[in-house]
């Protein structure tokens, strides 16, 4: 009860302005346990067993990469058993990158939701502060040549409040937004080794490194 009374104080103190920023807010906290269950559901992060099928696909144990990767329960667990299973096809680079994108696409969807929130708050707070302004100084001019103070302070601390509001939404959205970009960041990342771990293996770019060693070793001398 208490909160609900402390909300209903802050819409008739903030007016219109801070009923569309409190609106905002609850978008963002939709918005931010969807994509933790998303994240949750995808298996973002957690590649364990993908990453021990890779090591024995690196290794040339075709069989047990396989037999690793069924078990995978990650979003990219199907992009790898296709490069696997067609590593010979022609331009399967272009397919597989389209694909791994399209995935990461899905993983950031909402982002720019988030985002413009993180950029609109603070403008709305500065809108509500400045019609607060107004309101005030319209006041203090109405009152004529009988001017109270309080009446010009009260009005610019309930202008404030619009200002308060919009930045109370705006950062933890932005530190939000900015958390999950850096965990879409390191998908990314992952995903392309493991792409380019499955195409290339590591045994042929061994051979390559140790046929280079002389040559090398030739030019140092």
């Amino acid at each position: 009860m208490n909160l609900l009374n402390s909300l209903r104080e802050i819409l008739a103190l903030g007016g219109p302005v801070v009923a569309i920023l409190l609106f905002m807010s609850v978008l963002t906290v939709a918005v931010t346990l969807y994509k933790l269950w998303q994240f949750a559901a995808c298996g973002v992060g957690r590649h364990r067993v993908l990453s021990q099928a890779l090591q024995d696909w690196d290794a040339g144990d075709r069989s047990a990469a396989r037999e690793r990767l069924s078990k995978s329960r990650s979003y990219l667990a199907p992009i790898v058993a296709a490069a696997m299973d067609a590593r010979d096809a022609p331009n399967l680079d272009d397919r597989l990158d389209a694909e791994a994108g399209l995935a990461l696409a899905g993983l950031e969807r909402g982002f720019r939701l988030l985002d413009t929130v993180a950029q609109l708050a603070p403008l709305l707070g500065l809108f509500g502060t400045v019609l607060g302004m107004i309101d005030a100084f319209q006041s203090l001019q109405s009152a004529g040549a009988s001017v109270d103070p309080s009446l010009l302070a009260g009005g610019i601390w309930v202008a404030l409040v619009t200002t308060a509001v919009g930045l109370a939404v705006a950062m933890p959205t932005s530190m939000v937004l900015s958390w999950f970009e850096s965990r879409t960041a390191r998908e990314r990342v992952f995903a392309d080794k493991a792409l380019r771990t499955v195409l290339v293996p590591g045994q042929p770019i061994q051979e390559t490194v140790d046929a280079n060693q002389p040559l090398a070793a030739h030019g140092h001398a």
